[in-house]
């Protein structure tokens, strides 16, 4: 049998490759993000690349993606500029 007729048969899907590009951005963001923020001694900047790093965990549709990662985008360049 096929591997991926085998995934299929238990249920579970691939992710699409936007799915896939939206998660490696955001976590590449969430990292410098984290970065800026331990450089910048920003305890809240450097938590919210933590949760831009890992929060593609978290959610299974595209959409929910990129929204959650925008916002989190929003808050760390609203706390950068305040």
């Amino acid at each position: 049998m096929d591997p991926l007729n085998q995934i299929q048969s238990l249920g579970l899907t691939l992710p699409s490759m936007a799915y896939v590009i939206g998660a490696v951005v955001f976590s590449l963001l969430g990292m410098v993000a984290y970065w800026y923020g331990k450089r910048a001694q920003k305890t809240t900047t450097k938590w919210l690349g933590v949760a831009l790093m890992f929060y593609a965990y978290g959610v299974s549709e595209t959409w929910q993606l990129y929204a959650v990662g925008l916002a989190l985008c929003l808050a760390i360049w609203w706390e950068r500029n305040s």
